[in-house]
């Protein structure tokens, strides 16, 4: 695959750069279906990754602003796995998934996207969705909307 038609991106292409933490700034809104933060905890949030690996990827963030995970305090690492757990159950529950990814990536030398704000990722997976696309025709394909997801995943951690 030589083109691939994706109209959308241009609105993060020519958007203003921001500057500081996007963790900080989304969460302060208080605009969570803009933002696609799903749930708020007391310690943490759940957002949705808005550049997903697979449908269904989001991120547990600590509110506090650390980037090292020996700084993270005991409420704060009970509350981040604790919230994988409940949204782990919401996966499998909502996109029927078979396995999932979870880690941390500490340091931008690790692969951080966002590399001065901790958080916990959670990438679903199924038998087979790894596949020709992203080895033959270097394309990921993602078969969800993030709005879909958002709702989808909401609606059930409403219930925790």
């Amino acid at each position: 695959m030589n083109i691939l038609w994706a109209p959308w991106r241009v609105k993060f292409i020519r958007a203003k750069k921001q500057k500081g933490c996007i963790f900080c700034k989304k969460i302060k809104e208080k605009n969570d279906e803009k933002n696609y933060i799903i749930y708020r905890g007391k310690f943490c949030f759940v957002i949705l990754n808005i550049y997903p690996y697979n449908n269904g990827h989001l991120m547990i963030v600590p509110y506090r602003h650390i980037a090292n995970l020996e700084d993270i305090n005991s409420n704060e690492f009970l509350e981040l796995f604790e919230l994988a757990k409940k949204m782990l159950k919401i996966l499998k529950k909502t996109h029927k998934i078979e396995g999932c990814n979870i880690g941390l990536n500490l340091g931008k030398v690790s692969g951080a996207g966002i590399d001065n704000h901790i958080h916990l990722h959670l990438v679903p997976r199924w038998l087979g969705d790894t596949n020709f696309m992203p080895i033959i025709g270097k394309t990921k394909v993602i078969s969800e909307g993030l709005n879909y997801t958002y709702k989808l995943l909401s609606k059930e951690a409403k219930k925790l």
